[in-house]
Order: C-alpha cells, then structure tokens, then sequence
C-alpha cells in the first residue's frame, strides 16, 4: 500500500504580490524552493492563514534573495499582499518507509521571507 505524506513545507510566509494576469502558478524565491526542497513545477497546497483559504498550484522560481511570494493567475484572488500562508508538497511513499521518513520543513522570517 501506499500513502500520501508531506514532503515539504514553507511556513509562515508573507505574500509580497497577486498577479491575475499571470498564466498561473507561485512564484517562490529560488531559495526558499531549495531550502524546502520543492521544485519547478511541483504541485503544492497553499494555506492562507489570514482567512481560511486552500488551493492548489505549481511552484516556479523567483529571483534569489527577493524574499518574493506571489500568487498568479486565479489563485490570486485568494491571497492580499500581507497575507500569511504556508505552502506545502505532498508525495507518495510506501506505507513502511512513510513510518520513518521525515519531511524538510522551513520557517522563514515572517518580516521578509528570509531565511536568516
């Protein structure tokens, strides 16, 4: 059998942009994708802590050290810049190696999205 778990999440992060006009998609410093190990394309869940919202996307990278998190396309009209959320990825392990493995969990700097 398997299961879905989480694989990685960004939490706490601050919204610095909603771009409707976008295709689709966040945009995630190229940091914070490393730092969390997700990648271009990935799907993930967002978590707007601000008011309640959930809903799926794909990652894509922004520009290192801009701190910058911006929901494009649709989704943006789920987010406010200011906004509060966490981004989180799933993926799908057996059910004996789900019991032991760990997901890479980050928590930026809620003030700038900084790793430090």
């Amino acid at each position: 059998m398997q299961i879905e778990v989480v694989k990685s999440k960004i939490h706490r992060v601050k919204v610095t942009g909603a771009d409707l006009q976008y295709i689709g998609s966040i945009t995630i410093d190229e940091d914070l994708m490393d730092a969390s190990n997700i990648i271009q394309g990935e799907k993930v869940q967002i978590v707007n802590i601000n008011n309640g919202e959930r809903l799926e996307t794909y990652a894509i990278p922004g520009p290192r050290k801009s701190g910058e998190i911006t929901l494009n396309g649709p989704a943006a009209r789920k987010v406010a810049k200011g906004d509060i959320i966490i981004i989180i990825s799933y993926g799908i392990l057996d059910f004996e190696k789900a019991k032991s493995f760990k997901p890479t969990l980050i928590f930026p700097n809620e003030n700038d999205n900084s790793l430090t």
